[in-house]
């Protein structure tokens, strides 16, 4: 399988994160998921939750509310909602609103990482989000004195840096010949990926990644600590709000 398909659908948003409307032909449908020929919805992963938006067909709207993985990408309708029928052409759209606030989000967690990583040493042992909050998890022993503010200064500092965000596909040894490809404490990437996503924020963090991201650090807006929390000896949780 390619990197940009997942069963009978290509992954429009794999090369084009800025996509957010597209046609497609309806190849699967039923009211538990809807499989298309194409698609920009991202379906979730690595901490980033699936888009929503809608399909527009024969003068009828049916809202997407989620997706699930399968052998196939089943986007999910929402309950009630008319389904196009298999062989329906329709005019997809990804609600831009959601999808732009996790892209920001997302990349701000990359600078988070990329900062604690340089900063600290330490690994991601976890990770989660929504639109302009999130939550990400080191393997931090100690927490030194002033951490907060420090961690949170040279985020911002990078955001200030404006570095720019690119986003390409390796084979997958080289891929893992580049240094620290790897920034959370257990490799995810599963053995028979051939091809190796990677997202590179310039100068700061390089790593595997299948999420969707803004083109540079200063699209992410202002990066704010919230709250660190003990997570057990040696794991420390940082949750962080985007804001602009």
């Amino acid at each position: 399988m390619s990197f940009d398909t997942h069963g009978r659908t290509q992954r429009l948003e794999l090369s084009d994160q800025n996509l957010r409307a597209f046609e497609a032909v309806v190849l699967e449908s039923t009211p538990e998921g809807i499989v298309l020929s194409k698609s920009a919805f991202y379906p979730g992963g690595g901490g980033q939750p699936a888009d929503h938006g809608v399909l527009l067909w024969q003068g009828v709207e049916t809202r997407i509310v989620g997706v699930r993985k399968g052998d196939d990408l089943h986007l999910i309708p929402a309950e009630g909602d008319p389904i196009p029928p298999a062989g329906t052409v329709v005019e997809a759209a990804v609600a831009d609103e959601r999808r732009s606030a996790l892209m920001r989000t997302h990349s701000g967690l990359h600078v988070l990482c990329g900062v604690v990583f340089r900063d600290y040493g330490s690994l991601v042992t976890g990770g989660n989000m929504e639109p302009f909050s999130a939550r990400m998890d080191f393997n931090l022993p100690e927490v030194p004195p002033g951490f907060k503010e420090a961690v949170e200064d040279a985020c911002n500092a990078e955001v200030t840096a404006d570095r720019r965000i690119d986003v390409r596909v390796l084979p997958r040894s080289e891929a893992f010949a580049i240094p620290d490809i790897i920034r959370t404490a257990t490799n995810l990437v599963p053995d028979d990926v051939e091809d190796v996503r990677v997202v590179d924020i310039v100068g700061l963090d390089t790593q595997a990644d299948g999420g969707t991201h803004v083109a540079s650090t200063k699209q992410i807006g202002r990066i704010k600590v919230a709250k660190i929390e003990s997570k057990g000896r040696g794991f420390r949780r940082l949750r962080i709000t985007i804001s602009d």
